[in-house]
């Protein structure tokens, strides 16, 4: 039988366990979210489904749903294989997501506008599902008790790029702002959990932060506010591979729209 990667508890409140996983070569992180009156858990990003599953049935857990903050292959690619193991788990993504492409496989589709957010139940916990597009069309960013799941608006030291397909560099300035105003509402000992380990410009390279640490720490929240000042920021955009894929799939959609 196979050795499970490690699953690490970033938060055990009376309310509330979440377990974090490192998961595949893209430093991807998954957060496995459980409200401990229920036994209810749901999966944000999961990289792998299958991985997921296993842990709920080894430590009595019911998984319930799984949470995209995004449609990215690396954050959705193991929604067919947990369907396929729980056939009854319920998938939730942006509608907005459609934007790049996605068709699924997804169950539920949040609807509401950019910079506004509607309420996820898990058990009885309540979540606040805010819509943060510029990384992708329908990027969402989820917060409450203590904790905020900022997949890829968010990095620990910075933000997700805006160059691939789908991305918007204004509106994802846009989203920094609405969510600037929001971070500076909650404790400074609340979590930041990002989608990617990434390092940090002093080279240490953790898995989580506090709310206070990343307002004062981070470079693209602190440039937010700026335009000039957010538009130069070196990391959002990239000369590589996606960065062609993405300017090709931009002129092909261009292409089929005349």
């Amino acid at each position: 039988m196979s050795t499970l990667p490690r699953s690490n508890t970033i938060y055990d409140g009376a309310e509330m366990l979440v377990l974090q996983a490192q998961l595949g070569d893209w430093d991807n992180l998954n957060h496995l979210i459980i409200c401990k009156s229920s036994g209810q858990a749901t999966i944000v990003d999961p990289f792998s489904g299958r991985y997921w599953a296993r842990v709920c049935g080894e430590r009595g857990y019911t998984l319930t749903s799984a949470l995209l903050t995004h449609s990215h292959w690396d954050h959705s690619k193991g929604v067919a294989g947990l369907l396929k193991v729980i056939p009854e788990v319920r998938v939730w993504v942006h509608q907005l997501e459609s934007g790049r492409g996605w068709e699924g496989p997804d169950t539920d589709r949040w609807d509401h506008s950019p910079l506004t957010s509607v309420d996820f139940h898990l058990g009885n916990l309540t979540f606040k599902v805010h819509c943060t597009p510029g990384h992708t069309p329908g990027h969402v960013t989820i917060c409450g008790h203590g904790i905020v799941l900022s997949g890829d608006c968010l990095f620990l030291g910075r933000c997700g790029r805006t160059d691939l397909f789908g991305g918007d560099m204004r509106a994802q300035h846009e989203s920094l702002i609405y969510l600037k105003s929001i971070l500076a509402e909650f404790p400074e000992d609340w979590l930041v959990l990002p989608g990617h380990q990434y390092a940090l410009a002093d080279g240490s390279n953790p898995t989580f932060t506090t709310v206070g640490e990343l307002l004062v720490g981070n470079a693209a929240l602190a440039a937010a506010g700026d335009w000039d000042e957010f538009s130069r920021l070196e990391f959002l955009s990239f000369d590589d591979s996606l960065a062609v894929r993405a300017r090709r799939q931009r002129a092909k959609t261009r292409e089929h729209s005349h």
